[in-house]
């Protein structure tokens, strides 16, 4: 029987909605991963790296992506293997280096975001452009908003506890 839920807090319909749309998304666009034959966690790893205003390191791309860093790490070993992403030492850190997109992970990248445009193209048909645009604007805001105050509950938590 589908009864009516009970209200819920708009970050938990929020999340839902955005699984549920994600799940679409992916499912889109795996034609256009396809002939790379890279699989959604090194998809994933490569923007992270190549759209990254600075190198990230592989724990930073994990808290980003909300992944455990142990999955984002065989990601970014795959890409370094297939020459698409290089590391470099990280002053701020011995261990944790840098990761970077070579010039062939920069090219796979736009390749790849031109296979999606064109897939964009065809499917989007009708839909209003600017209200997507709109969409993808409020959610980075959220997101960058949520990161802020994730930062800020794990350190009360860590305060807490020492």
């Amino acid at each position: 029987m589908n009864e009516a839920a009970a209200p819920r807090h708009a970050l938990v319909s929020l999340s839902d909605e955005v699984i549920r749309l994600n799940g679409r998304l992916r499912s889109l666009f795996a034609d256009a991963r396809r002939p790379d034959g890279l699989g959604d966690s090194e998809v994933t790893v490569l923007n992270a790296v190549v759209e990254a205003e600075r190198a990230p390191t592989v724990p930073q791309i994990g808290r980003s992506l909300g992944q455990p860093r142990q999955i984002v790490q065989r990601a970014a070993n795959s890409l370094v293997e297939a020459g698409l992403i290089e590391t470099r030492p990280n002053p701020d850190h011995k261990r944790a280096v840098l990761l970077r997109a070579t010039a062939e992970g920069i090219a796979r990248k736009r390749a790849l975001d031109a296979r999606a445009d064109a897939l964009a193209e065809a499917v989007a048909g009708p839909m209003d452009d600017a209200q997507v645009r709109q969409a993808a604007a409020a959610l980075r805001l959220i997101r960058k908003d949520l990161e802020a105050r994730l930062r800020q509950y794990e350190r009360a938590r860590e305060t807490e506890g020492a």
